[in-house]
């Protein structure tokens, strides 16, 4: 088969993807030099400009390319076909230079950006006009986005300066100096000519360019006519060798000479690059107007701001763009607007454009339903031909204000900032103190936009359903204040929140998700780990009575005894001082994150030197890899963050040179330090670009043989294309269970499948099994109506003082004669209460852990007999009784079922029985309330669960496990179903001062199926970490490296390594070629050491800081499932043998299984060393025993501990003096989850744990204090232990 040929690598562009040169057309400066003489310049009309010159790059030539490298013939960039006008040729005049051949234009095929429309480009380079004035005018900026056929952006920066008609002068400083041979001509014409350059790049280099094109307007003065396409050609060359810096916190300088010119990076590989002041708009606009101009946005209006000044018109509109991040704008985008493109204002849909003031008046009349932004005056006006009230709907009442509080705290004025400095002497150190002053500034303020999101959009994840991608609208627009409900109906429908939900429902991990989890309040994190309805606690009902917002919408369940007349709060007055706000009245209810900006750092770049050859770009390229090298030789070994920036940059510029094996060298090691911000196209790339002997070349070496796998023969994880948002319809067919539990889920009810089973039982009893389109509706219906009334419940503050802050009022009977008053019974998670008529007041009638009975019965009344509830509590010696009537069969089924979750989450520790509990009572009360029928109690009693369970299977949890067991949490709370856990792992507290007080908790560590990842507070067993992924493929193994990072050895053969502080994965190891199954650390080495193994015998240490292995072995024989470490010793434990190694990879000794063992078809599982005693224990794959071994004759028959009712081993740890063993067996007749704890000196089961109701798989250490376990799938919970 022929060899396929090397495909054509295309290189990521430097910061120039065009340089322009505009102005008048020399036949118009030829005649227009004739008419100043005769009638003066007064009589000039404007010129139509044009594109003069085109500068794209490469700039060097073909040959010249070839010469340079055998590889740089394949390198470069794709090229279409278009024209650049070239410059006549001087002729032998003296405003124009040097002689030369007098010939017509001629055209050159060059490459232009997809982009960038050189039509256009001369009216937005001008958008005012090219006019020709009688003096010099001052050089002036502005900017430009320019948008191609398929949305992408490209950033325009256009300088324009004056030159003087006839060429014989030259400027300094901005003035005009003619030479003394020629006052009279110049005199007599006086005429100046506006010229432009503009730079057009891929970046948003805003302030950057500005300062590259100031320093080329420098020496664009200074030369002559004919010079000045070739200092414009050097100053893009220069541009185009400059790469982009990758994300993260390394910026780039070049000295532009006089200015050294920093090109900030993005943040991260997802954010957009921030290089403009973002205090412009808090400049321009008060607080409140800001929030208009937001709310335009968010809501999609028609869009145009006004400006006298070009520049502004295109920094503020993108301020407001990125405010909006991680939402963004995606309609029309064309800040500037010339005066021939005013008819664009006219489109129907969505935009945003800037135009001249000028313009204001001519818009305002022509177009309607605009909204008028006037930036120089901070006024915002909406243009309707009938109506000039403005139609901006407000941003929520206390976000907004939240919003406007910690803007009025920022300091605006950098003179503040820098008052107490000496003056700098030199530029660039003035320079580089406004621009720290700017960077923490944009920090603050990305900072509380992103705050001013999450306020405004925090409570749509309450309404998503991740399985089904589904957003119940709706619902969501109920729990909205009346005043907040006309801004959320027009932001749900824009194209912006659609995308938004897109984000929420694919779970990504942004700057909004993040910030959502950062500023989460404890509450919220506790209510993450429940799965029963949420409703307002009585902290949150005492906090809505004081909102206005709140209180004027809802109807009151119960009366209140006096309602206070509404008062909006009182903002603190804006302080007449700029520099510090008086916030002491505010701090306790706007917390503010104080966040301090990241540290950044700047490499410098080489300089180039001219002429522009082939030569010259050679040792530009080897001074940029030499500079680059230096630099990461000076990093410490734990600096991963520059350290993979260095990688990335080098990467880029060996691609450069053509040295592709360097390239992929740097790339590989890039892939192993920072994973985010891996090129993969570009790799591929290289690879597919390699000719035959270089692909072999790099095949010998096993890393980048790996890499190339990865990125070419492996098909790596399909990038999903974002599937739709649904919002949530009533079904209009018949559903069967399946199709029933769909819409259920989808409707954010329940999510457990179990309990949707269930209730399809009931619905259908005595019935056909379908669930028709009415029933849904009527069921549906019945659970929202429950749930409004629960939430418009406002209890008196002498009703709250008896409750917990954390409770809430699930149900509410009607009012109801009890024998102790007249009222309505309310039940909470945790206790029945009377909430008595008239004056209202607090009875208690009994916490669910109290009740000792409860019966339904009737009570004779006349001649009726009333049905009543009839309580009776362990502590107390009377009954409580209430006539509910109709509602008591209804409450008798719900006080029994919470009553029975009650007594299991005490015997199990558990809380998650009583919030089962409470969904299965709120299921009844709807299912009730849905089939009104003779049947309805016998259909709901279907839900009773917890009572049947107590009632069918009287089991008590036996003493020892209840003594020992201290707490159940369950990571699946939320989910369809329980999921199997993995692996645990708890990892101390540390006081760090990079983490926030709350990162600095003692962690668990939970890995559940296809390498999801769940993170616990360990403090308070609360979620820390939603989940995140680590790769498709089951997790194996987890260890603590060191403080920072958690590494994660998986079945798809990588090791994930885990950034405590960031909680996000960057980096991986890929050294391995089958499933890593053990990780351990060597502890008191420095630098630390880590073990990893895999599935086919190989062993791997590695160096923690640098992330080198620094040795590699194999094992004899395969299946190796775990190591253990000891005196320099590496035990191995494989399926038919424990091998003992050195460190470095050396055999000592082999135990080999015994011949019964053998015989049994049975392998090593895990072992235990304890070197005190002597001894190993060892576990086998499918026994109920434990094996003890001498490790001074590991040939002697080993002791054996039998396990009772034990079936099967699954895990063991050591904890003290005792040896932990997870499994399965029985207890009561049935197989459960069960743990036997093993005293090391006398060699017995001191604690046999009945621990879950399916297989132990996981146990894991916490100080030696607790013991954690995880359950299989049927279950899926964590046990907390305490260790004796």
């Amino acid at each position: 088969m022929a060899e396929a040929a090397p495909q054509h690598l295309s290189l990521p562009s430097g910061l120039l993807e065009l340089c322009a040169l505009l102005g008048a057309p020399r036949d118009s400066l030829r005649s227009l030099e004739q008419v100043a003489q005769k009638r003066g310049v007064r009589s000039l009309s404007s010129l139509d400009p044009e594109v003069l010159s085109v500068f794209v790059p490469p700039f060097i030539s073909k040959e010249d390319s070839q010469g340079a490298g055998g590889n740089c013939a394949t390198l470069g960039k794709g090229r279409r076909r278009s024209f650049r006008k070239k410059r006549e040729k001087p002729k032998t005049e003296a405003w124009k230079g040097p002689p030369g051949d007098s010939k017509g234009p001629d055209y050159e095929d060059i490459s232009i950006p997809g982009g960038v429309d050189l039509l256009a480009l001369p009216q937005l380079c001008f958008p005012g006009g090219l006019h020709v004035t009688s003096e010099p005018k001052e050089d002036h900026v502005h900017f430009l986005v320019l948008t191609d056929v398929c949305g992408n952006r490209t950033y325009g920066v256009v300088a324009q300066y004056y030159r003087p008609l006839r060429d014989d002068c030259c400027f300094y400083s901005g003035t005009a100096h003619w030479e003394p041979s020629w006052p009279s001509v110049v005199g007599a014409a006086g005429c100046f000519v506006p010229f432009a350059v503009c730079v057009v790049s891929r970046f948003p280099y805003y302030n950057s360019l500005k300062d590259c094109l100031s320093c080329l307007l420098t020496h664009l003065k200074l030369c002559k006519e004919f010079e000045v396409d070739n200092h414009i050609k050097d100053f893009a060359a220069r541009l185009s060798l400059i790469p982009s810096p990758p994300p993260g916190p390394l910026h780039l300088m070049f000295n532009m000479k006089p200015l050294h010119v920093v090109f900030p990076s993005r943040a991260d590989p997802e954010s957009p690059v921030i290089d403009l002041d973002l205090h412009l708009p808090l400049l321009c606009f008060q607080p409140e107007k800001v929030l208009q101009i937001l709310s335009c946005l968010l809501t999609e209006q028609r869009i145009v701001f006004f400006s006298s000044d070009w520049a502004l018109l295109t920094l503020i509109a993108e301020c407001f763009m990125a405010y909006l991040y991680p939402l963004q704008w995606q309609h029309t985008f064309v800040p500037i607007l010339s005066g021939q493109m005013l008819d664009f204002v006219m489109a129907p849909t969505s935009f945003l454009m800037g135009c001249h003031l000028d313009h204001f008046e001519e818009v305002s009349k022509e177009a309607d339903g605009l909204i008028l932004i006037d930036i120089d005056h901070g006024s915002i006006t909406c243009s309707k031909s009938s109506d000039n009230d403005m139609d901006i709907p407000d941003i929520p009442f206390l976000v907004a204000q939240m919003f406007i509080q910690r803007v009025q705290r920022l300091q605006l004025h950098p003179e503040l900032h820098l008052a107490h400095l000496s003056s700098s002497t030199d530029l660039n150190e003035g320079r580089a103190r406004q621009r720290a002053w700017q960077q923490t500034l944009n920090s603050r303020i990305q900072h509380i936009t992103l705050q001013l999101l999450v306020g405004i959009f925090r409570d749509v994840k309450n309404h998503l359903n991740y399985e089904h991608r589904v957003f119940n609208s709706e619902e969501f627009l109920k729990t909205r204040a009346t005043g907040e409900q006309r801004f959320y109906k027009q932001v749900l429908d824009t194209y912006m929140f659609h995308s938004f939900l897109k984000a929420r429902l694919s779970r990504r991990m942004d700057a909004y998700a993040q910030m959502d989890l950062d500023t989460q309040s404890e509450e919220d994190r506790i209510s993450g780990m429940l799965i029963s309805p949420r409703r307002l606690t009585v902290e949150k009902m005492a906090s809505r009575k004081s909102s206005p917002l709140n209180i004027t919408h809802r109807r009151m369940v119960v009366s209140m005894p006096s309602l206070q007349d509404i008062t909006l709060p009182e903002l603190p007055a804006r302080n007449s001082s700029l520099r510090i706000m008086d916030t002491t009245g505010c701090r306790n209810s706007s917390p503010v994150l104080n966040v301090a900006p990241k540290s950044t750092y700047t490499f410098k770049i080489p300089e180039i030197h001219f002429p522009l050859m082939s030569q010259c770009i050679q040792a530009y390229h080897t001074n940029f890899v030499t500079r680059l090298s230096e630099a990461m030789s000076l990093l410490g070994p734990d600096n991963s963050l520059l350290l993979a920036r260095y990688f990335y940059l080098r990467g880029l510029v060996h691609l450069m040179q053509g040295q592709l094996l360097s390239a992929l060298s740097d790339f590989q090691n890039l892939y192993k330090t920072d994973i985010r911000i891996f090129p993969a196209d570009l790799v591929k790339g290289t690879v597919e670009s390699m000719s035959a002997s270089e692909r072999t070349q790099a095949e010998r070496t096993p890393e980048l043989r790996r890499l190339i796998t990865e990125v070419l023969d492996k098909p790596g994880e399909a990038t999903k294309a974002d599937e739709a948002v649904k919002h949530f319809e009533l079904p209009k067919k018949h559903m069967q269970l399946e199709d029933f539990v769909k819409r259920v889920q989808e409707s954010g009810i329940v999510k457990d499948t179990n309990i949707i089973q269930r209730l399809f039982d009931a619905l259908t009893v005595g019935q056909q099994k379908l669930i028709d389109p009415e029933t849904f509706r009527d069921f549906y219906n019945c659970w929202k109506e429950t749930e409004a009334q629960a939430q418009e419940v406002s209890l008196p503050s002498l009703v709250v003082e008896h409750l917990d802050k954390n409770e809430c009022v699930y149900k509410l009977s009607s009012s109801v004669k009890t024998n102790r008053g007249v009222g309505k019974i309310a039940m909470t998670q945790k206790r029945l209460f009377l909430l008595t008529e008239g004056r209202p007041g607090y009875v208690e009638i009994s916490t669910f852990r109290n009740i000792e009975e409860v019966r339904n019965t009737t009570v004779a009344f006349l001649l009726l007999r009333i049905p009543t509830l009839k309580i009776k509590m362990m502590s107390k010696k009377d009954v409580f009784e209430a006539n509910l009537k109709s509602e008591c069969d209804l409450w008798h089924l719900m006080v029994k079922e919470m009553w029975a979750g009650k007594k299991l989450a005490d015997d199990h520790k558990d809380p998650q029985y009583v919030q089962q509990a409470l969904t299965n009572v709120l299921l009844m009360d709807a299912v009730v309330g849905t089939l009104q029928s003779p049947g309805a109690i016998y259909a709901a009693s279907r839900l009773s669960y917890f009572d049947k369970m107590k009632n069918e299977m009287p089991m008590a949890v036996p003493k020892t496990t209840s003594e020992t067991l201290k707490h159940k949490i369950n990571p699946s709370a939320g989910e369809t179903g329980p999921q199997a856990i993995d692996v645990l792992l708890y990892t101390p507290g540390h006081l760090d001062p990079a983490e926030k007080v709350e990162d600095a908790h003692p962690k668990l560590w939970c890995a559940l199926s296809e390498g999801r990842v769940i993170v616990f507070d360990a403090s308070s067993w609360t979620i820390h970490q939603h989940c995140f992924k680590v790769g498709t493929s089951k997790v194996n193994c987890m260890v603590m490296a060191e403080q920072s990072q958690v590494w994660v050895g998986s079945d798809d053969s990588i090791i994930y390594i885990i950034n405590v502080h960031s909680m996000s994965c960057n980096k991986q190891l890929t050294d391995h070629r089958t499933g890593v199954t053990g990780l351990i650390v060597q502890d008191g080495k420095k630098p630390s050491e880590v073990y990893s193994c895999s599935l086919d015998g190989t062993v791997l240490a590695w160096n923690v800081s640098t992330l080198w292995v620094t040795c590699r072995f194999q094992l004899p024989c395969c299946g190796l499932t775990s190591i253990s470490l000891h005196s320099s010793s590496l035990w191995c434990c494989t399926g038919s043998s424990i091998v003992v190694m050195t460190t470095r990879g050396f055999l000592c000794q082999e135990l080999r299984i015994d011949k019964e063992l053998r015989e049994a078809q049975t392998s090593f599982l895990g072992l235990q060393l304890l070197p005190e005693q002597g001894q190993l224990w060892t576990a086998c794959a499918g026994r109920g025993e434990v094996y003890i071994w001498s490790l001074e004759d590991l040939v002697r028959a080993p002791q054996r501990i039998h396990l009772q009712d034990c079936s099967e081993v699954s895990c063991m740890i050591r904890v003290k003096r005792q040896i932990w063993v997870g499994g399965r067996g029985l207890s009561q007749g049935r197989l459960k989850g069960k743990i036997y704890v093993i005293d090391v000196e006398r060699k017995m089961v001191e604690k046999e744990l009945v621990a879950h109701a399916d297989t132990v798989r996981t146990l894991c250490s916490a100080e030696d204090r607790y013991v954690l376990s995880g359950s299989g799938r049927e279950e899926g919970k964590i046990a907390i232990w305490k260790v004796e």
